[in-house]
């Protein structure tokens, strides 16, 4: 088996089953075999913090999605609001030890333009980055099924354009699948990539049911070429997290179980 510089990680907001204490769940995801957990930024951070040093989990990144996807909004006091919940998310990361936060921009609809989406999302992540830069916390963008930032040489650009260290990107394995192949992404994005939320994904599922029916597929049996992303890795010199973010659970699986099951794909995919 091939041996790479990956940690598993497991988005919390993930987690399966009835509600436990985040403590609780902590303890779940580490017997499970991860090395670490991306929580939401919303939690108590003492409670995080508990749970972090009672276990040993890392803490890689936090996410703020739900706070940010107004950046596009016209409304600028919507704006605004999301701008604070970055930067609160940025100072929740730095007390956590992460070195970044996933930030979902605001996207585009019948009434925001492509154009006012793109001039909106870089005027106000612009507000964050002065923050981020002093407290060593990246502002990892995520791509997203929001109709913005479509293809990997316009992602690309957007980074760059912040002409910032602060800015990089949180690269989703398979929200790009349906769009086309993340191994082209991964290669053109290169050393812009913070982190990685590894996801499955079915052409076939979602050719039969539908766009979103394309996620309901186990790990190992979707349409990503595990192997040919595993290479685009390597080529970029990629070493960092691989978080988790399983979209599809199998019924009357246990928490405890499934994230095992989890957890050993993982070491299999990274394994290829």
């Amino acid at each position: 088996m091939n041996r790479r510089d990956l940690k598993k990680g497991y988005m919390l907001n993930t987690f399966p089953g009835k509600e436990l204490p985040v403590l609780e769940k902590f303890k779940i995801i580490r017997v499970a075999g991860f090395d670490g957990v991306e929580p939401p930024s919303h939690l108590e951070p003492e409670e995080v913090l508990r749970a972090r040093d009672e276990t040993g989990l890392a803490i890689p990144s936090v996410s703020c999605g739900q706070q940010s996807r107004p950046l596009s909004h016209p409304d600028a006091s919507k704006r605004a609001a999301a701008v604070e919940g970055i930067k609160q998310a940025l100072r929740v990361a730095k007390r956590y030890g992460a070195s970044s936060i996933l930030v979902v921009p605001g996207g585009v609809t019948e009434e925001i333009s492509y154009a006012d989406a793109y001039r909106r999302n870089q005027e106000e992540l612009r507000k964050a980055v002065p923050l981020a830069e002093e407290l060593g916390v990246k502002l990892a963008l995520e791509n997203v099924w929001n109709h913005f930032l479509l293809t990997p040489m316009e992602a690309a650009r957007f980074v760059d354009e912040f002409n910032s260290p602060a800015v990089g990107w949180h690269f989703d394995i398979g929200n790009v699948v349906y769009l086309g192949w993340p191994e082209q992404w991964i290669r053109i994005l290169g050393k812009r990539i913070q982190k990685l939320h590894i996801k499955e994904y079915s052409r076939k599922k979602m050719n039969e049911r539908g766009l979103r029916a394309g996620f309901a597929v186990e790990y190992l049996e979707g349409d990503n070429d595990w192997p040919a992303v595993m290479k685009a890795l390597d080529d970029i010199g990629y070493h960092g997290w691989g978080i988790a973010e399983p979209a599809w659970r199998p019924e009357g699986v246990e928490p405890a179980t499934r994230l095992r099951q989890i957890a050993e794909k993982m070491d299999r995919i990274f394994a290829m």
